[in-house]
């Protein structure tokens, strides 16, 4: 499976692997209790917890685990991509975002994820998506769709977080129907 290393650039945007010197720039997003809300984990409280996310991210990049991209917008730090549970085998994995607040409402997001999509039916030739929301979160459900993402299923009490229970909706997007949704877009090879 390519494990890419270059960063993708798109209109707006450029995505890059995660570095050791970013978590002075995480902290702020995972530590913003309003961006946090869907989370399957409360909000970070120190920075040490921003820099054992790198940690992870740094580390599943190179031993071809997880990816995990930085979005930065005009310069600044947006938000986060990632693709954890690889499985080779079965060319699937499962994908999460965040954005800070401030890049809310702006189509960023559907903006990154739409070339992470590319890359994970293009040259990573994944087969299949999946996603993990919370239920209330009706922006992310909406963003998924939209890209294609179909509701796949409803798992309740899921998550325990802060001592509040959630239920977990989960969405799935598989290449053939990217593939013929996103016709004109080159690399999309059916198989």
């Amino acid at each position: 499976m390519l494990f890419p290393t270059n960063p993708i650039t798109t209109a707006r945007l450029t995505l890059r692997p995660v570095n050791e010197h970013d978590a002075p720039a995480l902290f702020p997003l995972y530590a913003d209790a309003e961006a946090m809300r869907f989370w399957s984990r409360p909000p970070f409280t120190a920075l040490s917890e921003a820099e054992q996310l790198v940690q992870r991210g740094v580390e599943g990049w190179e031993q071809q685990q997880s990816m995990m991209w930085v979005v930065e917008a005009e310069g600044v730090v947006a938000g986060t991509i990632s693709l954890f549970s690889l499985s080779e085998q079965n060319r699937r994995a499962e994908i999460g975002y965040m954005l800070a607040r401030p890049f809310w409402q702006q189509g960023i997001m559907s903006e990154a994820l739409t070339a992470i999509i590319a890359l994970a039916f293009g040259p990573m030739d994944l087969n299949r998506l999946e996603a993990d929301i919370d239920p209330d979160n009706v922006a992310s459900a909406r963003l998924l769709q939209r890209l294609g993402f179909a509701h796949e299923g409803h798992l309740p009490q899921r998550w325990i977080v802060d001592g509040r229970v959630t239920d977990s909706d989960l969405y799935g997007l598989l290449k053939a129907h990217w593939c013929s949704e996103q016709a004109a877009r080159s690399g999309c090879r059916q198989q």
